[in-house]
């Protein structure tokens, strides 16, 4: 490390989350997956953290974030330092008796610096007393306040799960929905009912998780619905404003007006992987073989519980099902070498592809302001994909703190009529 770097990190080494302070401080979050983060919530309260994830948008958060962070930096940067940074000035939390927290990956990408972002940002706001957490898959940060434990891991894994099936089947199901409202009032139950269970140290492993699988997949199907034909579309890019309804300005809401039905990649997916990347990592480059083992370790655990939810859609024809993440590594293989990995590297033509192989062949390609990675192989990759996919209708829609959200939706409109006209 050097010289320079520890002078800045001495510098913007703001003040530690004390064990004390597990009483008396909220932790604010950002929203980055709008389903899974309400079990995530959850589970952090049920440990005892005054857990609050902040769903606040408007062009006060971006105008807060663009003081604070340079604006060269990416987008998702902006949004979710932002969102954070304007709680601490609303005048609805007191900041003395408040704590920030960013999950980070660890990955070749600025968001492993957000950390030091809002770290400097405090600093310039003379707020260094406000701790800062890192829940990160690479290097956490300790804290003598703030651990997480090998049961909030658990459940914390079993919630993006249990996160990416109500996603699947809430967007397959709100669209076509008979009476408005029934479709979120079954993802309202489940957000108590899974909850309720982990507090009980319920439907972690085996039977129970089938079971609890299988009887979402019956509550969804129960939903009365409309018979009629939607345009189907997927989304893929970064993936912040994939998923985030602040960073993407209501892309999903939008496309329900349109009169579509979205399928969106689920997070499962991401931390695969995040963990092929670190074999891949080892086969090109060397390194500790106790790294790759790790990753070989997660990638088993990650295909168990995908294949859960996998056999137990299959007894669900009404719904399209995922692929599974070796048939999606193999997509990738054919557009792309698995070297190029950094944000979301093959893994979005992958996406794109077994998009298009379920029959949501208008994709659309969220691609954030300064994520440089996902410029390159998001549109670096749409001619090869076209030649494997004649049919296929892509549209990269740019998000960024400038951008017009007229702009945005006339592009998406124009990406619709070409598929009607088909």
């Amino acid at each position: 490390m050097s010289d320079d770097t520890k002078k800045g990190e001495e510098a913007f080494r703001n003040a530690p989350f004390t064990k004390e302070m597990k009483a008396t401080h909220k932790i604010l979050a950002p929203d980055i997956f709008p389903i899974h983060m309400k079990l995530i919530e959850g589970i952090f309260r049920m440990y005892g953290y005054d857990f609050e994830v902040l769903h606040s948008t408007g062009r006060d958060i971006i105008n807060t974030g663009l003081k604070y962070v340079h604006n060269d930096m990416c987008y998702p940067a902006i949004c979710m330092i932002g969102q954070q940074l304007n709680a601490l000035v609303s005048g609805e939390y007191d900041p003395h008796r408040v704590a920030l927290i960013q999950f980070q990956t660890g990955g070749g990408c600025r968001a492993s610096n957000y950390i030091w972002m809002i770290r400097k940002a405090l600093h310039n706001m003379n707020m260094d007393y406000v701790p800062v957490l890192s829940l990160s898959f690479n290097r956490m940060e300790h804290s003598d306040g703030f651990k997480v434990t090998p049961d909030m891991i658990a459940k914390g894994l079993m919630a993006l799960v249990y996160g990416d099936m109500i996603m699947l089947l809430k967007n397959q199901t709100l669209p076509y929905e008979a009476h408005a409202g029934d479709t979120n009032a079954v993802v309202e139950k489940w957000n108590r009912e899974l909850l309720s269970q982990f507090s009980q140290n319920r439907g972690l492993f085996g039977d129970a998780v089938r079971r609890n699988l299988r009887n979402m997949a019956e509550d969804f199907r129960g939903v009365e619905r409309l018979d009629v034909k939607r345009t189907k579309v997927g989304i893929v890019g970064e993936i912040y404003v994939k998923y985030s309804s602040f960073g993407n300005n209501g892309l999903e809401e939008f496309l329900l007006s349109q009169g579509c039905e979205f399928m969106v990649p689920g997070v499962i997916g991401f931390f695969q992987f995040m963990f092929d990347n670190r074999q891949t990592d080892y086969r090109l480059y060397g390194g500790k073989a106790s790294k790759k083992v790790i990753a070989q370790v997660g990638a088993f655990v990650a295909e168990r519980m995908e294949k859960e939810m996998l056999d137990v859609l299959k007894d669900f024809p009404c719904f399209t099902s995922p692929a599974p993440f070796s048939h999606i590594r193999e997509l990738g293989d054919r557009v792309i070498g698995r070297g190029v990995k950094m944000g979301e590297g093959w893994l979005l033509p992958a996406e794109t592809a077994e998009l298009i192989e379920k029959g949501y062949d208008n994709i659309i390609c969220a691609q954030p302001f300064g994520c440089l990675p996902n410029h390159i192989v998001g549109k670096g990759t749409i001619r090869t994909i076209r030649n494997m996919y004649p049919e296929a209708n892509i549209c990269p829609v740019d998000y960024d703190s400038g951008a017009s959200k007229v702009n945005q939706e006339n592009r998406i409109k124009l990406m619709l009529a070409m598929a009607n006209e088909g």
